[in-house]
C-alpha cells in the first residue's frame, strides 16, 4: 500500500504549489523521507487555538499554507502578537529546547494545512544532530530576532508603519494577496484599540496601497507598502530568508 504521509510530504516540497513548508523542504532529501512517516498534515482553521498558555505541546506545527500567531497574555483583555510562525518555521520551538509547556497562546491566524510531529518525535530528532536539529538551532535565533524587532516595533513605532510590516509579513508567509481579517483580530496583533486599528487601515486604503472591507483585507501596493512599512520588516526579512540559506 502506498504511503500517505509520503506523498503528502513530498507534495509539500513541491516548488509547483503554494503548500510547502520551507523549513522542512531545506533538509536532505533522506532525512525528509525518513521523517515523514512521523509527520500529519493536518488543516488548520482560522482562530483554532493549538495550545495555551502552561498547557503541555502534545504537537508541533510546520506550517504550509497557514499562519500561526504566537500570543503574550498580560490579562483576559490584555494580548499581543509577539511572534508570528509561516512556511519558513514551525510552532512549538519550546520541545526542540527541552521544555514541555507553552509561555504563549499559539492561535491560528490563516487557516490551511500544517506538517504535525508528535513532540515526544522532535525530542528524539533534537538528540539526532542530524539536519533538523541543526536547521532548527537556526531557526531559534531567527525566531528569536523577530520577536525582539516585533517589540521594538511595538513600542516605537506608528500604527500604521507596524500595520505594513505585519499585512507584509502575513502576505510573506500566506502566498496571497486577500486574506479574512477583522478589526478586532488585528486589535490583538498590534496591541492597540479597535480605533486605531479602523484609522491606520484607513490611511492605507486612502493611499491605495490596500482595500479593507467587510473583514478581507488586498494588498494592492506591496512595493508601496514596503515603503511605508518601517525598517523592521527589512531586518526580520533578511533573517528569515538568511537561515534557510
Amino acid at each position: 500500500m502506498p504511503n500517505n504521509n509520503l506523498q503528502n510530504g513530498l507534495k509539500s516540497r513541491s516548488t509547483n504549489g503554494s503548500a510547502v513548508n520551507r523549513l522542512l523542504a531545506t533538509l536532505p532529501t533522506n532525512e525528509y523521507k525518513r521523517l515523514l512517516p512521523k509527520l500529519k498534515t493536518v488543516s488548520l482553521a482560522l482562530g483554532e487555538e493549538l495550545y495555551e498558555p502552561g498547557s503541555v505541546i502534545k504537537y508541533v506545527y510546520f506550517p504550509n499554507d497557514s499562519i500561526i500567531s504566537l500570543i503574550s497574555e498580560i490579562s483576559v483583555t490584555a494580548r499581543l502578537e509577539v511572534g508570528m510562525v509561516g512556511n519558513e518555521g514551525m510552532a512549538g520551538l519550546a520541545v526542540f529546547m527541552g521544555v514541555g509547556s507553552s509561555t504563549t497562546r499559539a492561535l491560528v491566524q490563516g487557516s490551511g494545512t500544517a506538517m504535525r510531529m508528535n513532540s515526544a518525535a522532535v525530542r528524539t530528532e533534537a538528540n539526532n544532530l542530524g539536519g533538523l536539529h541543526h536547521l532548527l538551532h537556526r531557526y531559534s535565533h531567527s525566531l528569536l530576532t523577530q520577536v525582539s524587532q516585533t517589540s521594538a516595533c511595538n513600542r516605537f513605532h506608528l500604527v500604521d508603519a507596524r500595520l505594513a510590516r505585519w499585512l507584509l509579513m502575513t502576505n510573506d508567509r500566506l502566498g496571497l494577496e486577500e486574506f479574512p481579517l477583522t478589526q478586532e483580530f488585528l486589535s490583538t496583533m498590534l496591541g492597540v484599540r479597535r480605533e486605531g486599528v479602523s484609522r491606520a487601515a484607513g490611511a492605507l486604503q486612502q493611499s491605495n496601497l490596500i482595500r479593507y472591507s467587510r473583514g478581507m483585507i488586498s494588498v494592492l501596493n506591496r512595493r508601496g507598502l514596503e515603503a511605508k512599512s518601517c525598517k523592521c520588516y527589512g531586518i526580520i526579512k533578511a533573517e528569515t530568508d538568511g537561515y534557510l540559506n
